[in-house]
């Protein structure tokens, strides 16, 4: 693959909702550039983006791709990234690198929530898009229908550069709505000119106005022009589409079919045109000498520096970072400083990555996306450059993963293979947490979803040979008391010679303060306990309260005070006395009104308004307490709840039925509360039956 400077690169990223057909679009491109000599399919398992043996087999993306791809005197790298939501981290990490997007609708299911998210991420990142209307040889595509849509839900900034000609029920060309002449296929996307036909005339009036609408929005001087009825020239739009693509003003539609490749030409042509170089973009960085925030621009004169955007761990290909370069020109066999970890590093070879297949290039300036390998120091995220730089630049934001469960190796042994492999998954996808839960003696996976824990286990079994099973956590229960009692607890025991004697009275009531488990206290008068032996009786209630007599749980809100007992001036002993205590925790405990106490989340629920009521009445199922809902941009609801951490499993999977997958959820732990009867009965037999 030939070198390219900063002005001839284009770094895009594809997206969509799961199934629009984002990989066959890259596969045609890849193909009609010579990429490839054939162009493969997903449902034949024999894309450069799936290469991974899940994606073949489910037929879907997981991880994020690069594809690079050379058109005309540019290099186009293509970040294909996955269209399910559970795997929202990979989509995060492109966008990270991205200097622009290009959204894939399918022509046939039209608009649907992944499209309305990958529109928001877009926004998030400030990143110019166009959208990409594939699938038009389906007889029942409708470009159409998708621009009305698309205006409904995006507005006037919406600006269809195409219009389809179909004939016979077939695909066969489209108009250039920008210079108004027709194209007609050849061969694949190759194209000639021809002329547009009569039928086409009000859709192509509708577009044409969509088009000029969305440039007089671009200026002040324009819309005057556009209400008093004057016509713009070609160069009047085509030098206005260019500088305001790149502001994300007006956002073009193309159309084409993936399958086919046709459009494909069309498509790289707008690419070349109108998307940004890294040269005419800037980049967020730290300055670690002194704490500001800087924006730089990406520079080939300058020193070395690039970022970690992703990770790949792989038995058969190896591990390699994958970096973006800001500045300066990286060549093999240069010493490069992890400036995250303080280490230093040589980079013995540079890569391209095309899907898994490795190619090895010269040099990479500044804005293109390459491969390192052999890097032990570099993680996702870090950012590499010569010895005493002091910039870092910013790392990938990957969304919080709030879906968890509980994992078990299949085979007693494999603990240790399953953390190295996990370890290395953990590695590829930012997302992906594994916690060890000591209190309730469990391991817990954590994700997106469930979607996402599954292939992790599949992932397991096939590369790394290890199997675990998922199954439900268990939950943090705490045990507290609600009413004084006053216990003896008396430790009496003779084995010849010393024997043990401890003798105690106590009081146990609530402390009032969830948040410590104990309070201890001596109201001892006469001496009657020997004020050495007062620590004894201490420890005896610290080790009590680790594990209740109620259910096994932690004990909080405990207030001990020891107000009397004896002593024998032989026989007594601060183990005797710590027996004594334990004896009389266990006793008075139990008669103090013993209750569970059930964690409780405070969850907010991000979705749009026509879907509060049913999340309320859900909620309401859930146990949980609404705080309030709160309106924001977008007609969108926040609705804040308060629900017990035991309600919200699977609660990923519900919300994502209820809202066809565009409702989007958080929690954060917020405090204890009493469980009702019927959850502390079920709870304590469940426990009880474990031990």
């Amino acid at each position: 693959m030939n070198v390219y400077e900063s002005d001839k690169i284009r770094n895009v990223v594809i997206l969509g909702h799961g199934g629009s057909g984002k990989t066959t679009l890259v596969e045609a491109m890849a193909y009609v550039t010579g990429a490839v000599k054939r162009q493969g399919r997903v449902t034949d398992g024999n894309t450069i983006s799936d290469y991974d043996k899940e994606e073949q087999k489910r037929q879907f993306s997981i991880s994020t791709s690069l594809v690079p791809v050379e058109y005309d005197d540019i290099k186009v790298n293509l970040l294909d990234t996955p269209g399910y939501y559970d795997f929202v981290g990979e989509v995060e990490e492109a966008l990270n690198v991205a200097d622009a997007a290009i959204i894939v609708v399918n022509g046939k299911s039209g608009v649907e929530v992944g499209t309305e998210k990958a529109w928001e991420l877009c926004e998030k990142y400030n990143l110019p898009r166009m959208i990409f209307v594939t699938g038009m040889d389906d007889d029942n595509a409708s470009f159409r229908q998708v621009n009305v849509t698309l205006n409904e839900k995006f507005g006037r900034k919406i600006a269809p550069f195409h219009v389809p000609i179909r004939e016979d029920g077939k695909f066969v060309g489209f108009v250039n709505v920008v210079k108004m002449e027709g194209r007609r296929f050849t061969e694949g996307s190759d194209y000639v000119e021809g002329e547009i036909p009569d039928y086409l005339d009000k859709h192509l009036s509708m577009s044409r106005e969509s088009l000029i609408e969305a440039v007089a929005e671009t200026s002040e001087e324009f819309m005057e022009r556009y209400f008093a009825g004057e016509e713009f020239t070609y160069d009047e739009i085509s030098s206005a589409l260019r500088e305001h693509v790149i502001d994300g003003s007006v956002v073009p539609v193309l159309c084409g079919t993936g399958l086919n490749a046709q459009g494909m030409n069309a498509l790289l042509l707008a690419i070349q045109k109108y998307f940004p170089s890294p040269k005419q973009c800037k980049i967020n960085a730290n300055d670690l000498s002194n704490g500001e925030l800087l924006r730089l621009d990406y520079d080939c004169t300058k020193h070395v520096s690039a970022k970690v955007f992703k990770t790949i761990v792989d038995p058969f290909i190896g591990k390699y970072s994958l970096i973006k370069m800001v500045t300066g020109v990286l060549k093999p066999d240069t010493a490069i400083y992890n400036v995250n970890k303080e280490e230093e590093e040589k980079a013995a070879r540079l890569y391209v990555l095309r899907g898994k297949e490795a190619i090895e290039v010269p040099e990479l300036h500044a804005g293109d996306i390459g491969a390192l390998t052999k890097m032990n120091t570099l993680t996702t995220g870090d950012t590499v450059a010569l010895k005493g730089a002091t910039v870092v630049y910013e790392a990938p934001k990957v969304s919080v993963p709030f879906t968890y469960k509980a994992y078990t190796a299949k085979n007693k042994g494999d603990e240790d293979k399953i953390a190295g492999a996990l370890a290395k998954l953990m590695d590829e996808d930012l997302t992906l947490k594994a916690v060890n839960d000591a209190e309730n003696h469990q391991t817990l996976l954590y994700g997106i979803g469930d979607q996402q824990l599954e292939v992790v286990v599949c992932k397991l079994m096939n590369r790394y040979k290890v199997e675990i099973e998922l199954t439900k956590p268990k939950f943090a229960f705490r045990e507290t008391l609600r009413k004084k009692v006053s216990v003896q607890g008396k430790h009496k025991k003779q084995s010849g010679g010393h024997g043990q004697y401890g003798d105690v009275v106590m009081e146990f009531e609530p402390s009032g303060d969830l948040e410590k488990a104990y309070v201890f206290e001596e109201r001892v008068v006469g001496g009657a306990v020997p004020r050495n032996y007062f620590p004894a009786v201490e420890k005896g209630v610290q080790e009590c309260v680790v594990k209740g007599p109620l259910a096994g749980y932690p004990v909080v809100g405990l207030k001990a005070t020891l107000v009397d007992g004896s002593y024998h001036p032989v026989d007594s002993s601060e183990m005797a006395f710590k027996m004594a205590t334990i004896l009389a925790f266990k006793k008075g405990f139990m008669e103090a009104g013993p209750v569970l106490l059930e964690p409780i989340n405070t969850l907010q629920v991000t979705v749009p308004n026509q879907y509060a009521g049913d999340i309320m009445g859900d909620l309401n199922k859930r146990r949980g307490r609404v705080l309030g809902m709160d309106h924001i941009p977008g007609g969108k609801q926040v609705i804040t709840a308060d629900v017990p951490a035991s309600e919200l499993y699977g609660y990923s999977t519900d919300l994502r039925s209820m809202t066809g997958g565009i409702g989007d959820f958080s929690y954060e732990f917020a405090r204890y509360e009493q469980a009702p009867g019927d959850v502390q009965a079920k709870e304590v037999a469940e426990r009880n039956k474990e031990n």
